[in-house]
């Protein structure tokens, strides 16, 4: 009897450390820090554009990281608060440079012909960086007398529905000398863990449930067929629909739309990864799809775009 409760006790330890080594183990999302719009432009750095007779703003990332050094040291105190808790980081900075090293800030503003703005600057960084969540950080600066103390809020934004899935504010202790990013750091250090536990809740669910994005489906005005065109019996936009349930983790996603030439699906679930373990984004998860429509028996040429990380939209009729 004593060696039968002996052997449960050892499976009870064992099954314990294998739990907490699992989920010492257990992914964690990428994370980017960046300054907010709101941050942005109270400390003027914006771009103003004049995008087809419509007054554009947009932050000048640029700028900040070249003039601003609290900016920086800010940045760098809470990625290491970050990184101490295990969360692996994206150089916002780096990420810029990586853009200039491929000139892509050269379509970020409206063109001479009145184009618009097809992407926001974050979207082409977000592209580059490949974070799973953006950290958008405000902060201001308040004086009493001799004392300043610092308020802040950090918003935790997925970086594929730009939907808000953690949040946390505050304000630090009033301080006769410590200086701005040791006061934001004090201030964020007590909300940390919690927000912390909710950007790790929200990746939790995208690892077992998938990654939430936007397709639409649309059609080149010069195109004679349209969604309702039939192949085998079947209409064009049941075997687009079709290709989707097969595709999305356990067949989630909601079509919104669907008429002979739109088709609109929401809270399209894909794999978090791709078969050599890199992150998936929306137009990786639509070649599938867009390959799938060129072929026979439908062989019809499309064309893939994309804005961001997790919309992207296939046109039909023409390459």
């Amino acid at each position: 009897m004593k060696k039968i409760v002996n052997i449960k006790k050892t499976l009870a330890l064992f099954t314990i450390f294998f739990v907490s080594f699992a989920f010492s183990q257990a992914k964690k999302p990428t994370i980017m820090i960046v300054p907010s719009d709101v941050w942005c432009n109270t400390n003027g750095y914006m771009m103003e554009f004049d995008n087809q007779g419509t007054k554009v703003k947009i932050p000048n990332y640029k700028k900040v990281f070249q003039e601003n050094m609290d900016i920086k040291t800010v940045i760098s105190k809470i990625n290491t608060l970050m990184a101490e808790r295990g969360f692996p980081l994206k150089d916002m900075e780096s990420a810029i440079k990586t853009l200039e090293a491929e000139s892509a800030e050269n379509n970020l503003t409206s063109s001479k012909t009145g184009a618009g703005i097809a992407e926001s600057p974050i979207d082409k960084i977000k592209k580059v960086a490949k974070a799973d969540i953006i950290i958008q950080l405000t902060w201001e600066t308040k004086q009493v007398g001799p004392k300043k103390s610092v308020n802040f809020i950090l918003q935790g934004i997925d970086s594929y529905t730009d939907k808000q899935i953690a949040a946390a504010q505050g304000t630090g202790a009033p301080s006769f000398s410590a200086e701005i990013p040791v006061l934001l750091e004090e201030a964020v250090l007590a909300h940390v863990d919690n927000f912390n536990a909710q950007l790790q809740k929200h990746f939790d669910d995208m690892f077992e449930n998938g990654r939430e994005i936007i397709v639409r489906i649309k059609k080149f005005n010069g195109w004679s067929g349209n969604l309702e065109k039939q192949y085998d019996g079947q209409d064009l936009s049941v075997i687009i629909e079709d290709w989707i349930a097969k595709n999305t983790v356990k067949g989630r996603f909601n079509t919104s739309d669907a008429t002979e030439n739109t088709m609109l699906f929401e809270q399209v679930r894909i794999p978090l990864y791709d078969s050599k373990n890199r992150a998936t984004d929306a137009r990786g998860f639509l070649r599938g799809l867009q390959d799938y429509l060129k072929n026979a028996p439908y062989s019809i040429p499309n064309k893939l775009t994309m804005k961001g990380l997790g919309q992207a939209v296939i046109i039909l009729g023409e390459k």
